[in-house]
């Protein structure tokens, strides 16, 4: 898709910028700051243009209400050590409050503006919320593609206000789920794993018309074998989703796409560490036997099929890896593909929480080639629904 960038973007001028800073925060410090560093390269691009900062975000569920231990004024000083540059902080996100912190700002300045939720018409889009806001600043910009899939006013209505840029994150998001599935290098592999099939369903519908191969792994894929006919055991399985299961391997054969399903599996009684693990065929698997991950035949399939193709996207677990040792499957698979996307060979890109977290396990979330941590947004995009706060953005 074509959208402006933060190179487009005037110089001199005062930018409202969204950003995502809903952080992890421990005893009102920040625990994880990860998400203030992701917004570094686009606030540091407009400041060296001269161009005044100011930040907009949420963080948690305020419900419109002023909730005091939902400020962000606890942000501004870890945020201005990661700068090295000093980050005020507004008492709102619009009115004489922010207005006057803005005006008090030098060229390259900047501000982290209150909680956008302590305002009802933030979640409303709320289009006298968004005239207020965009008094504020000369144009808009949204590094912020986590909270994209939400029409709300900080991240769509300003869009339409001002005029709109991605910035750095954004347009690194953009770039990489265009090349995953927009405009990708075929052929294309797919693995969605993870526990329900009811969480997934518009996700596998739009991922079979537009890939070349598809494994489906975790206790998902249970349904999908039971939707065939074999016994499960007492593993975790969606057996009223059997039918919906059956529609989604009729629809990928129709748009050619070979679906990868367990051809072996590793299974215990219980899922602990220290209980006995089988590898089990189908067919093999005891009516008290639970999968709980992918066995050696299916990831040795999965790697060859990483082999043979150009892209691959990623959502989900192929097992239980939280719970050594099923996690062999999971760690296995993303070893290899991180291993081609590190030499070139293979274009990875991955999303989702527990994906994350999965490839973190791993040691090898920083050689993929893209890892999106932007949860809900980045499974709407693979699910093929248009996201309001980037669609905002199209030229």
């Amino acid at each position: 898709m074509s959208f402006r960038r933060i190179e487009d973007a005037p110089s001199n001028k005062t930018a409202l910028v969204r950003v995502d800073f809903n952080v992890p925060m421990a005893d009102g410090k920040v625990s994880d700051d990860t998400r203030l560093r992701a917004a570094l390269p686009t606030i540091k691009a407009l400041t060296a243009k001269g161009c005044k900062v100011a930040l907009l975000a949420h963080f948690d569920r305020p419900k419109g209400k002023r909730v005091p231990s939902m400020s962000l004024a606890p942000l501004a000083a870890p945020l201005s050590k990661l700068l090295e540059a000093p980050a005020a902080f507004a008492e709102d996100c619009v009115g004489p409050a922010a207005a006057a912190a803005i005006a008090a700002l030098a060229p390259g300045g900047i501000v982290l503006l209150e909680n956008t939720r302590f305002h009802d018409g933030e979640e409303k889009n709320d289009p006298a919320l968004v005239a207020e806001m965009a008094k504020l600043g000369d144009f808009y910009v949204n590094d912020a593609f986590s909270a994209a899939h939400r029409a709300h006013a900080s991240t769509e209505g300003l869009a339409h206000a001002l005029p709109a840029y991605a910035g750095k994150a954004m347009e690194a998001e953009l770039v990489a789920l265009d090349a995953a599935l927009g405009n990708p290098r075929r052929p294309v592999l797919g693995i969605v794993g993870g526990s329900k099939v009811s969480t997934k369903i518009d996700l596998l519908k739009n991922l079979v018309t537009k890939l070349d191969r598809l494994c489906i792994g975790g206790a998902m894929a249970n349904t999908f074998l039971f939707a065939q006919g074999w016994d499960v055991g007492a593993s975790y399985c969606e057996k009223d989703l059997a039918d919906t299961a059956r529609e989604i391997m009729k629809l990928a054969g129709k748009h050619k796409c070979e679906l990868l399903l367990p051809i072996d599996t590793i299974v215990a009684e219980k899922l602990d560490a220290r209980a006995p693990a089988f590898v089990r065929g189908l067919g093999d698997i005891d009516d008290d036997e639970r999968i709980l991950d992918a066995g050696p035949e299916t990831i040795a399939r999965l790697t060859k099929a990483m082999d043979e193709s150009n892209t691959l996207i990623w959502n989900g677990p192929l097992g239980v890896f939280e719970t050594p040792p099923f996690d062999h499957g999971t760690v296995a698979a993303a070893r290899h593909a991180a291993a081609r996307a590190k030499n070139g060979k293979l274009i990875a890109v991955a999303g989702g929480g527990d994906t994350v977290a999965a490839l973190h396990h791993a040691g090898v979330a920083d050689d993929m080639t893209f890892v999106s941590t932007a949860g809900g947004a980045f499974l709407e995009w693979m699910e093929g629904k248009p996201l309001p706060g980037v669609q905002a953005l199209k030229r």
